[in-house]
């Protein structure tokens, strides 16, 4: 059996589930993370607010940031063990609508109509690659980035049996969110060892590019993950069944 990792971005499972997936790779597992969200736009022209992104991030162009962010998730990867698979959608940021006209400004918003079938198509390209006795894992999309609201309804879509995971940092900043997006379900604690938490906090410390827009310093990140992972010397998945 493997265990899918659904991430909608190039740091997502990594950020949110590292040190189980660092266990789990040492107790002899078979881990992948499939990125959805990490593909290449076919020109480089760039909306206002994609601009300013990228000038934080210190990336002039959209291929430099993409293969610089797959360079980061191959690294944190290596560091906890897991195969990557990476697919060719677009991250909302460089998305457009049926007019042309740039979908999103901001990513903390509902999916706009126009992408109303993207989940059935990110399905559909899910569902390609697995086998009957894959586990998959998916964000629970905590924070309510509008790709990790896309990428939980196309996982949903497949109607097979899903664990969920927190989407970190999300949990930290959007704390009375989780209740409503685990309502129904039952939750169970998985143990992670001191190993994995310190594969997990370095393997973390591999996206350089996106550390300064989601943590207030590395060493903040660090800091609340292992707060997190302290709760319960692990984390929980929820599922449900």
């Amino acid at each position: 059996m493997r265990w899918i990792y659904i991430s909608p971005h190039l740091d997502d499972a990594v950020l949110s589930a590292g040190g189980l997936i660092y266990d789990q790779v040492r107790a002899g597992m078979d881990v992948e993370i499939w990125t959805l969200l990490c593909g290449f736009p076919p020109t480089e022209e760039l909306s206002p607010y994609t601009q300013l992104l990228h000038f934080e991030w210190g990336m002039p162009t959209a291929a430099d940031l993409i293969k610089a962010r797959r360079a980061e998730d191959a690294k944190a990867a290596s560091i906890v063990g897991a195969k990557t698979v990476y697919f060719d959608y677009l991250d909302c940021i460089y998305r457009r609508g049926k007019d042309g006209d740039w979908l999103y400004s901001y990513i903390f918003v509902p999916p706009h109509a126009d992408e109303e079938d993207l989940p059935a198509r990110m399905a559909e390209s899910i569902s390609a690659r697995l086998k009957p006795t894959d586990q998959l894992v998916c964000q629970l999309g905590l924070g309510s980035h509008v790709d990790h609201i896309l990428v939980r309804r196309a996982v949903e879509l497949l109607q097979r049996p899903v664990l969920y995971y927190v989407d970190i940092p999300y949990l930290f900043k959007s704390p009375d969110e989780l209740a409503s997006k685990v309502a129904g379900m039952k939750a169970k604690k998985h143990r992670i060892t001191d190993s994995g938490l310190r594969s997990w906090q370095d393997a973390s410390a591999a996206y350089k590019s996106q550390l300064s827009s989601l943590f207030d310093s590395p060493q903040a990140m660090r800091m609340q993950i292992q707060q997190y992972w302290a709760e319960y010397i692990g984390i929980r998945l929820w599922s449900s069944a």
